[in-house]
């Protein structure tokens, strides 16, 4: 072996490999060059980058008010007492988020709603239920309608309303009959105000149309005609 000189076999010598020019001819840069700048996009790949984006904007949109079940629906905008018919100013739609099984009626049924029978007392703020709606006029099975005059001093200062819900029960004193005869009706009857006549009859007597359980129509009616009867209100339609 000589010296100075590496033996055969032993280390590894570096060959750097040639910097590639930007047109690829293998030709390392001069000295002092500057590498060549990356190629200008084409309009048309920007064209088609913006279209995605507002692709992507619109179906995170609808794919939010899908999540939160903004739906049109009929909301109750005046009050409606149990039996009475639905007209165009008692309802009106709005836009709520509604899960799922939430028994609403769309708002494109609002049409289909006018002209229907409240089935119970329809409140204003309250959204509107496909089982609050009936297409029967009261009474309905199980019920009977009596009309009851009663004495204006028996009645609340404030009047009775269409929706109230009553007790009927026997007073002494009645005007007509044996006041010291046993009342008929034994019991308070709860009933539904159904109409209310304010303009007193010959009597003086205001009539009340009431709904109440068919199995005491008889007993109330009988009740009634002896003039011994008063009516307690136990809560207002509105």
């Amino acid at each position: 072996m000589t010296a100075g000189h590496p033996v055969p076999g032993f280390g590894a010598a570096y060959h750097p490999e040639p910097d590639l020019t930007p047109n690829g001819t293998g030709m390392a840069a001069q000295p002092g060059q500057l590498r060549g700048l990356p190629r200008r996009r084409r309009p048309a790949m920007i064209a088609l980058s913006v279209a995605l984006v507002g692709a992507g904007v619109l179906v995170s949109a609808g794919l939010y008010q899908r999540a939160n079940h903004q739906v049109p629906v009929v909301l109750v905008t005046a009050p409606v007492p149990a039996g009475a018919p639905i007209t165009a100013a008692d309802v009106g739609t709005t836009t709520v988020a509604a899960g799922p099984g939430v028994q609403l009626i769309p708002g494109s049924q609002l049409q289909q709603v006018i002209g229907e029978i409240a089935a119970t007392a329809l409140r204003p703020g309250t959204l509107l239920a496909a089982s609050e709606l009936t297409t029967a006029q009261p009474p309905s099975a199980g019920q009977v309608l009596v009309p009851v005059p009663v004495k204006p001093s028996n009645l609340p200062a404030s009047g009775l309303f269409p929706g109230d819900q009553v007790l009927v029960i026997p007073t002494p004193g009645g005007s007509s009959g044996n006041s010291n005869a046993a009342p008929v009706l034994t019991h308070p009857v709860a009933g539904l105000v159904q109409k209310v006549r304010n303009v007193p009859d010959q009597d003086g007597l205001d009539v009340v149309d009431l709904l109440v359980p068919a199995r005491w129509g008889t007993a109330v009616a009988q009740q009634a005609a002896t003039g011994q009867i008063a009516l307690i209100v136990t809560r207002r339609s509105s």
